[in-house]
């Protein structure tokens, strides 16, 4: 905030651009969802008044004749008060009339809540908001600090108007549910953080990475020396409270691998190799494995390279949507670097679980075939949290692969995170993420500016018939299978080259 007011001509980055058209997605898919008046069972005689503002012409005093209407749903609505002694505009997505008051309701691209067996949160389908009570689900809330601001905002800003109820809902990736919660927990850290005094000096945050202001905060770190730069957001307060303030004061402590890391960082090296022997699981048939998926609804790629080829089951049409059955075509078309396979020739099934369905008899077959001619077989992913989370859950919502076969594979021993051998063994001055780790043993992506979040705006482009952007992911996906192995072979040589980490 005390960068966006001192340097308001800094104009956003592209990236950030970028990322406005699937905002601007989603707000349309709920609001295309929103009730406009009530359905059978509901009462048709009584009324139901859903007003639509334009953001474009301002909707302060608008949202203000809403509420004196006593809409039920109001969309794009605006809140102005005092805050904290601050003057304060909240930007509301939708306000839900609930009895005599009103809840606000936020589009977020978090994923917001994910399956759970025991956790329970309450919930409105977006197609009933204003017109159904919350019923219960099994599920548990992933919380976002800037949701939760968003949503205690408008909660005080509606408590001066004697409207708040104290409750609020956040639409995350699944743009079909509105998770509903008590929004008064968040006011507490939303007044401290108004509260706190405005920093005079700037502390480098992993946010950074992404902010168009960091071009200006980069070089006053530097001159500082500040301790952020090597750990940054609250990884570094402990040390600065015990005085270390600078990374060479850090140096100087000699505290071990904080201290070691810190004078990597300072000559210039991005991973240190920790003492004793590596022990990196190998197989006689080995497959790399990488999957994207689209925010919340579903995973549409799954590659995979044996050493020699790529394999790319992918499909570009829409997530969930019903087709008859049918293959999706990889770069190279249904045979050789791509292909997917389908269910029974009478059977309707959608694109993603014909796809999924594809790669897992594949990769099935090819570990079948490898213990029938006696020889071992492993498949390898990086930071298997991704891959684990759509392999179980796609099992789970299609009948056509066995979900206990499923989760006894992600158990085994055949199964293996490389990442998670490469932070027993490695240490990363900026992480071990597998762009970080990439070029240290020497891969360079094809289009190195592509990344987790760049890859939602491609999908979208793809779903669009975008050719290019189709080619884009594919690349950036097999890329992704041959750094992983690029990475693990590094580890089984025994990360030759890499300086010893000396605490």
């Amino acid at each position: 905030m005390r960068q966006r007011a001192a340097h308001p001509d800094v104009p956003p980055l592209p990236d950030a651009l970028a990322r406005q058209p699937q905002i601007d997605a989603a707000r349309a898919v709920v609001f295309d969802a929103l009730p406009v008046e009530r359905a059978v069972g509901d009462g048709r005689r009584k009324a139901f008044v859903r007003i639509d503002l334009d953001p474009a012409f301002g909707t302060e005093r608008e949202t203000e004749q809403a509420l004196a209407r006593r809409a039920h749903l109001i969309t794009n609505a605006t809140l102005r008060g005092t805050v904290a002694g601050i003057e304060t505009v909240a930007e509301v997505d939708v306000l839900v009339r609930v009895d005599d008051a009103y809840a606000p309701v936020i589009i977020s691209n978090h994923r917001v809540a994910r399956p759970h067996p025991t956790a329970t949160l309450e919930m409105v389908a977006t197609n009933r908001l204003g017109l159904s009570k919350p019923l219960v689900v099994n599920a548990k809330a992933r919380h976002h600090t800037t949701d939760g601001y968003r949503l205690a905002l408008a909660e005080l800003l509606l408590r001066e108007r004697g409207l708040a109820t104290g409750r609020g809902g956040i639409i995350g990736q699944d743009r079909s549910r509105a998770y509903v919660d008590d929004v008064t927990r968040f006011i507490p850290p939303l007044l401290d953080a108004l509260a706190a005094p405005v920093p005079t000096e700037p502390k480098r945050l992993k946010q950074c990475a992404t902010c168009r202001f960091w071009p200006l905060c980069e070089p006053r770190l530097e001159e500082l020396d500040d301790i952020s730069l090597v750990l940054p957001g609250g990884r570094g307060d402990t040390w600065r409270e015990r005085g270390y303030a600078t990374v060479q004061s850090l140096i100087d402590a000699g505290v071990g691998e904080p201290s070691a890391v810190a004078r990597a960082w300072r000559e210039g090296v991005p991973v240190l190799r920790r003492p004793g022997e590596i022990a990196m699981p190998r197989a006689d048939v080995e497959i790399d494995v990488d999957m994207e998926a689209y925010l919340d609804q579903g995973a549409y790629l799954w590659g995979a390279f044996d050493g020699q080829t790529y394999r790319a089951c992918v499909t570009w049409d829409e997530l969930e949507a019903p087709t008859g059955c049918g293959g999706a075509g990889g770069r190279g078309g249904a045979g050789g670097r791509g292909g997917a396979g389908a269910r029974g020739a009478d059977a309707a099934v959608t694109a993603e679980e014909a796809n999924f369905n594809a790669f897992w008899t594949w990769l099935m077959g090819v570990r079948a075939e490898a213990h029938a001619a006696g020889k071992t077989f492993a498949a390898y992913c990086y930071a298997s949290g991704g891959e684990n989370y759509w392999l179980k859950a796609s099992a789970k919502r299609f009948d056509s692969i066995d979900a206990a076969e499923v989760n006894a594979f992600i158990s085994s021993d055949e199964w293996i995170d490389v990442f998670a051998h490469a932070r027993r063994h490695l240490v990363g001055t900026d992480g071990l993420g597998l762009k970080v780790l990439g070029p240290v043993v020497g891969f360079e992506w094809e289009d190195d500016d592509v990344d987790g979040e760049r890859s939602v705006a491609l999908r979208r482009a793809a779903r669009l018939g975008d050719q290019r952007a189709r080619d884009m992911l594919l690349r950036y996906n097999e890329d992704d299978c041959r750094a992983t192995r690029a990475v693990r072979e590094l580890l089984t040589a025994g990360a030759p080259g890499l300086p010893e980490l000396h605490a």
